[in-house]
């Protein structure tokens, strides 16, 4: 009996359809979008990047303002902690007797600066013409004149036709209401900082606390051993910069005054402002009362111009160096660049908060970025580099 081969019956079903591959690259997943919304989608994306940069640029006073505070409140707070720690105050209380001293310190600038302001100015008004005939009898004076020839005699009528012109005294009077107008700008700015100040000091070791949050559990020590070295280094280094800017006005007011230079008190504070930024500052603010005292005579210019040539030897190579030894040193040259940089960003406020800053920067670098440099003995996968 023979056995029958069993032969399968044919599979009638339809065959499966396969998927399309997915495309391999990502260049190719990006082809097969539609042109138009990848543009639209790009456009849009340009669009909010220049919104962003223009609110921060609308915004850029205001962010001064803040990095001002806190860095105020920052050289502010080794001196609440020595109250803290030295007279056992809380810190509630040592908060209110520093921002005590420090509105008690404005207070006394502004009342012993606007009063002289006032007179002196009532007094070039009322004195005006005599001073003029005074000048004109002056030695160097007719030295001029008869070196010159005419000049001054045509100068002087100019001038006499420009102040009897009404539009030109309406532009004047324009230029004035701007500068009234600049001055309270300034009022407003300064109010703002110190009370920003006033919170930031009161809330500092709160705000450290909730930065820490940001960070991983396992680096928050890290973190925070980084910040409390930040902010003490540049606490101290605000505190040493304040001290030189104070000599140099004590200084600056006992020796103007003794030569009979103008407005001693306002020359003094121009002083104590350029000493806060380190290197170029303080030139800059000698120029300027220098070129001020020319008012009285140029003997008076010289003298005061010598002085501040003696001071600035005297502060870079004893006074800096003394005062400033616990902070952070920073390079003559990113001093320049920092002062530059943040003049031209934020003005007289942006050019006192760049040095901090670069401080700031130089820390990190040395605690943070030379440490995992240092700890990279090898090259990745072995490589040697031979």
């Amino acid at each position: 009996m023979r056995l029958r081969r069993h032969r399968p019956e044919p599979d009638n079903r339809p065959a499966p359809v396969h998927a399309k591959p997915a495309p391999k690259t990502a260049a190719a997943a990006i082809n097969r979008i539609n042109p138009f919304i990848f543009g639209l989608f790009g456009a849009l994306g340009v669009l909010v990047a220049l919104t962003i940069g223009g609110i921060i640029t609308q915004l850029g006073t205001v962010l001064v303002y803040i990095g001002f505070a806190i860095f105020l409140a920052l050289g502010l707070d080794p001196i609440i902690a020595f109250l803290e720690r030295r007279f056992s105050i809380p810190r509630g209380g040592s908060v209110a007797i520093v921002v005590a001293a420090v509105l008690l310190v404005f207070a006394g600038v502004i009342l012993a600066i606007v009063p002289i302001l006032v007179e002196q100015i009532t007094n070039l008004i009322d004195n005006g013409p005599q001073m003029v005939a005074d000048i004109q009898a002056s030695g160097w004076y007719k030295d001029l004149t008869n070196l010159f020839g005419a000049t001054f005699e045509d100068a002087a009528a100019a001038v006499l036709d420009f102040v009897q012109d009404p539009s030109n005294l309406l532009n004047i009077g324009g230029g004035v209401l701007a500068v009234g107008s600049g001055i309270a700008g300034g009022f407003t700015g300064v109010t703002i900082v110190l009370i920003l100040t006033l919170y930031f000091m009161a809330s500092l070791r709160s705000m450290k606390k909730v930065a820490a949050r940001f960070v991983p559990a396992y680096q928050r020590d890290t973190f925070s051993s980084l910040v409390e070295d930040v902010s003490g280094a540049v606490g101290r280094y605000v505190i040493g910069q304040v001290s030189l800017a104070a000599v140099n006005g004590v200084l600056s007011l006992i020796v103007l005054s003794i030569i009979g230079a103008p407005v001693p008190a306002l020359l003094a504070l121009i002083a104590f402002i350029g000493s806060m930024i380190p290197l170029v500052g303080t030139l800059s603010a000698s120029i300027i009362n220098a070129l001020i005292c020319l008012v009285v005579s140029p003997l008076t210019a010289i003298i005061a111009f010598g002085y501040y040539l003696v001071y600035m030897q005297i502060e870079a190579y004893v006074l800096s160096p003394r005062i400033m030894s616990k902070a952070v040193a920073v390079p003559g040259s990113l001093v320049v660049i920092a002062a530059v940089a943040g003049g031209a960003l934020g003005g007289i406020a942006g050019a006192l908060v760049a040095i901090p800053v670069a401080a700031s920067i130089i820390i990190i670098v040395q605690k943070v970025l030379f440490p995992a440099q240092d700890s990279k003995t090898s090259a990745p996968g072995g490589f040697t580099g031979r």
